[in-house]
């Protein structure tokens, strides 16, 4: 199995940016498979947030983050990030990275249903 672990949430003002980091360890060859962040806001469903595939030459993004977010990942140390610049308050959630459950796709990135490891989250809060 893979364990996965979020850092880098906290406060920021509107227009701050931030950087989250997800560290993943366990049996799973992390540079097989697709990596990918989620959110959830209080009272809402979790939603796609964006996606690298598991080479990196694939990237998906919400419309909602498009241009701002910016996804890596660095295979050689088994993490994700997610740059987040231009934060807006309707980025409060709480962000989740995951790991595909099929390795070497390119496809059904957005998907949540894909994903079969979860970190335990990291909370980001944008004031306004």
């Amino acid at each position: 199995q893979v364990q996965l672990v979020e850092s880098g949430g906290g406060l920021v003002q509107a227009g701050g940016s931030l950087r989250l980091s997800c560290a993943a360890s366990g049996r799973r060859t992390f540079g097989s498979y697709g990596m990918g962040w989620f959110r959830q806001a209080p009272g809402k469903e979790r939603e796609f947030v964006a996606a690298i595939s598991w080479n990196g030459d694939i990237t998906h993004y919400a419309d909602s983050v498009e241009g701002r977010f910016t996804i890596s990942r660095d295979n050689a140390k088994n993490s994700v990030h997610l740059q987040m610049n231009g934060l807006k308050p309707e980025d409060t959630a709480v962000y989740y990275c995951a790991v595909q459950r099929i390795p070497y796709r390119h496809y059904y990135l957005r998907d949540q249903n894909e994903y079969d490891a979860w970190g335990q989250g990291t909370q980001v809060t944008v004031s306004s």
